[in-house]
């Protein structure tokens, strides 16, 4: 999410440590990039080596790994054959946690409302907005979907936006920052009416931003044994515009709701681990050359390392739920305290509507404690436990899945730092089958919207465990950023850019084996 919140001024002097940071992401290793005030034990040597060991690629596909079942490692809990899947709390959780998670899931699923109400601690909704609450996109805290037809909205789904920065624009902290390191990352500005995202709804008495229009074009993919495959090209339109035409240059980019779950781990992965894998100038000649996020935290006022969005344009989990509270809700947080969430100068009603600033101490819609809650409940969200690991067709797409260079983003397997503070992420073994890094997909999945560092063209490598539940929990089989896949094969297929070599070495194996590396993928 773009804030109109204005970063803090800073010099690249006063950033201090920039100054030993040479250009690539090596140079990042001399930079604290981790999150602030986190009780982290370091490894010992032993342990680090054991890490090492344990985190090695596989090498051999005639059985599971041990713990491959536990994606989530101690924390993984049961699959359940429902909706609710995805909804379980860390099965390490102390017994005196349930409380703060289920309070977590009550503030997660909440419906808000309009200012002023009775209700002081739901109210400030808006007055622009895509969701009244959190679960209304991510259902069943799982991933949401594009509109099926003309009579199912986009709840689930947005438009993001954003203009070239002018010249002149003043440089602010995460610019300066990135200048040190010699990155030249196109910068961007908020549409200068819309802000930051698109809201397709909004209070009575002010019209809503836009409707999100999109159109269809079929793509035919010869595969090999004879078979086909369609791909769905979308083009996306903001129509209805509530507020005039968007700035000359606007750049539109999709997002659908993604799961939530083992987001907590994720967080635990140690910076230094995903920047040893950065290779920017793809040194080792294996056509990947995955980048690190650099983001500004509004949290902390420092660069960090981005792990959450599509983009990974948030570092911490408590960010991003406070970004997505202002954004998509338009409920403002300590972190982000602006009353009318994502409005802009240009739309003074909308500024000047009443607000929910009078439920919390902090003078906040949702304050301290109620951010907490939610961030302690996101954290939490379980891992299922993996099927079939032991199938035979299952292992031939795992071979394949690392064969064909899969594994080149999305790494399987990470080990959590020791955390005191945090018993249910601390030094877990875990699969999530990514590296967190941004990697160029080539020009059929670009937005041709710049995020930070992330080109129009990059993403973050998504996780995939729990892909194989989708259809069980949300109820479709809509994958990538915007949805357009209604398959995992097309997902594949739409791979390009660093992935094109392995989405070729899909569309040329064996029809036995492509369908195997399909029923692997269902098994995550």
């Amino acid at each position: 999410m773009t804030m109109k919140k204005a970063m803090p001024m800073l010099t690249v002097a006063a950033l201090g440590c920039a100054a030993a940071v040479g250009a690539g992401d090596a140079g990042h290793h001399d930079v604290d990039l981790t999150r602030p005030h986190l009780d982290v034990i370091p490894r010992t040597a032993d342990e680090a080596r054991r890490v090492a060991d344990v985190t090695s690629p596989a090498t051999q596909f005639d059985e599971a790994e041990p713990f491959e079942a536990n994606g989530g490692g101690a924390a993984t809990v049961p699959v359940r054959n429902d909706a609710d899947a995805f909804s379980l709390s860390s099965a390490n959780m102390p017994f005196e946690r349930e409380l703060d998670f289920k309070v977590g899931n009550g503030l997660f699923r909440k419906l808000w409302v309009s200012a002023p109400s009775s209700t002081q601690v739901s109210d400030g909704l808006g007055p622009l907005y895509n969701s009244r609450g959190c679960q209304s996109c991510h259902l069943k805290d799982g991933r949401g979907h594009p509109p099926e037809g003309p009579d199912d909205d986009a709840v689930s789904m947005f438009l993001r936006v954003s203009v070239p920065a002018p010249d002149t624009a003043d440089i602010d902290a995460l610019d300066a920052f990135l200048l040190s390191l010699g990155d030249s990352s196109e910068r961007t500005a908020p549409d200068p009416v819309y802000g930051g995202q698109l809201q397709d709804f909004a209070l009575q008495g002010h019209p809503a931003e836009y409707r999100l229009g999109i159109a269809y074009d079929e793509i035919e993919v010869p595969l090999s044994g004879g078979e086909t495959a369609m791909l769905r090209s979308p083009v996306y339109t903001a129509e209805d515009l509530g507020y005039g035409p968007l700035a000359d240059g606007a750049m539109l980019s999709p997002r659908v709701a993604p799961q939530m779950i083992g987001l907590g781990l994720l967080e635990a992965i140690p910076a230094a681990d995903i920047l040893a894998q950065a290779d920017p100038d793809d040194a080792d000649g294996d056509g990947i050359s995955g980048r690190a996020q650099i983001v500004w935290s509004f949290e902390f006022d420092r660069p960090m390392l981005g792990r959450f969005g599509l983009k990974a344009g948030a570092p911490t989990i408590r960010e991003q739920s406070a970004s997505a509270f202002a954004g998509d809700i338009g409920i403002s947080s300590p972190i982000f305290p602006a009353p009318s969430g994502d409005c802009t100068e240009e739309q003074a009603e909308c500024l000047a509507a009443p607000n929910g600033n009078t439920g919390t101490p902090e003078g906040t819609e949702i304050g301290t404690e109620g951010l907490d809650f939610v961030t302690f409940y996101s954290r939490n969200l379980a891992v299922p436990q993996r099927r079939d690991v032991d199938d035979p067709q299952v292992l031939r797409g795992k071979e394949m899945f690392h064969t064909v260079g899969c594994t080149g983003c999305h790494t399987p397997k990470h080990v959590t730092d020791r955390l005191g503070d945090q018993p249910e992420q601390s030094f877990q073994l875990i699969w999530p089958y990514t590296d967190l890094l941004l990697h160029d997909m080539g020009p059929g999945l670009a937005d041709n919207r710049p995020e930070g560092r992330a080109s129009g063209r990059e993403w973050r490598t998504a996780p995939l465990w729990g892909i194989g539940l989708t259809e069980q929990v949300s109820g479709h089989t809509y994958y990538l950023h915007d949805g357009r896949a209604r398959s995992l094969l097309e997902a594949v297929l739409w791979h390009g850019g660093e992935a094109e070599a392995a989405r070729d070495a899909v569309v040329e194996m064996s029809v036995a084996d492509r369908a195997a590396l399909i029923r692997f993928l269902e098994s995550l």
